[in-house]
């Protein structure tokens, strides 16, 4: 509460009024609490009616705050009921704050503004997260737990089914954007890049343009599709996309690394990958291609050394042309750290 000193009349006016922000336009805007009246004749009453009537707005303002307290008390002895059905979670207080840090709310709200969606695209992304962490499961499962958390989550399953479609046309863009805010808020470092490819199969009978029969992780004969990720020195997810199932691992490469080489800021990388990605191509693309005396990547890739040709195992064998960790020849009985020449830029 305030006093405000106005003019009425040409006369001094006086009157306590609450002020307050308008939720929809921002705008801070007051309301009338009590007239008092006009200056000149409050001061046949009062000495000084300005710092009288100040005081009383301010012990307004004191009862109203006590009024608006709420205590809660806790028995730390007792024990929660066997029947949990109306018990709500809220731990996932600590995941949505990284998801308002990541910004992801404002990115999905601004994807949306002209879209003309009947449901909240950023209400279904966070209850999706939040399910993914804390309860695995499928989207349905999402759904149907979406009462333990005090949000108000108020759509649909259809609507679920229908936003992964936007989800989806927007994916390259809002990885971007996380990346960007992960930088900001946490720092990124990318010095070293991890790489992988993984798959998910679909109990399905036909095939389509993206859930094709291939290579499968489980050794499953259904439909997969193949995902291709890349992630940085900590772990942490940069980018990932989506392949046909029968794609194989080493064509995945270029595709994802070339959208982070690109898109990502991340200078000089050297990129750690399993012997599924290894080729030539991938090799000559990562190291600089046509241009590789500009080139400041390098790569850590398994080989077998079995399945390798006679020339190669001999190579690898082969004592010489190793360096340890300052630089200079291996001597017998050193560790041997590297051999010169065989990760080109590292």
């Amino acid at each position: 509460m305030n006093l405000k000193v106005g003019k009425s009349r040409g006369r001094t006016y006086l009157s306590i009024v609450h002020g307050h922000r308008d939720k929809e336009s921002g705008i801070v805007k007051t309301k009338t609490i009590e007239s008092l009246g006009y200056l000149d004749d409050l001061e046949k009453k009062y000495d000084d009616p300005v710092a009288h009537f100040r005081e009383v707005a301010r012990k307004m303002t004191e009862e109203e705050n006590e009024r608006r307290k709420v205590t809660i008390s806790f028995d730390m002895n007792e024990e929660l009921p066997a029947d949990t059905d109306g018990r709500k979670n809220i731990g996932y207080a600590a995941i949505l704050k990284i998801y308002h840090e990541l910004e992801i709310h404002r990115f999905l709200n601004n994807s949306a503004r002209h879209k003309g969606f009947e449901y909240n695209v950023n209400s279904i992304m966070s209850l999706l997260i939040v399910s993914r962490i804390l309860s695995p499961g499928s989207k349905r499962k999402a759904y149907g737990e979406k009462s333990r958390y005090f949000e108000r989550f108020d759509f649909s399953l259809t609507d679920t089914y229908r936003a992964l479609s936007h989800f989806a046309s927007v994916s390259t863009e809002l990885q971007r954007h996380i990346n960007t805010r992960v930088g900001a808020c946490y720092g990124r470092d990318t010095r070293i890049v991890y790489y992988d490819v993984t798959n998910f199969y679909f109990e399905i009978d036909k095939e389509d343009d993206l859930r094709k029969k291939g290579v499968s992780k489980e050794h499953r004969k259904d439909p997969i599709v193949q995902m291709g990720l890349a992630m940085d020195s900590d772990g942490i997810p940069l980018h990932y996309e989506l392949f046909a199932g029968n794609t194989q691992d080493k064509s995945t490469f270029r595709s994802v690394i070339g959208e982070v080489r690109r898109n990502y800021d991340t200078g000089r990388i050297i990129v750690v990958a399993d012997m599924g990605i290894i080729s030539g191509d991938n090799i000559f693309y990562l190291v600089g291609g046509e241009k590789r005396e500009k080139a400041l990547n390098g790569y850590v890739m398994s080989f077998s050394i079995r399945g390798g040709t006679e020339k190669f195992k001999n190579y690898v064998l082969d004592r010489a042309g190793y360096l340890v960790g300052d630089g200079k020849p291996v001597e017998d009985g050193a560790d041997i750290c590297s051999k010169a020449g065989w990760s080109p830029g590292t």
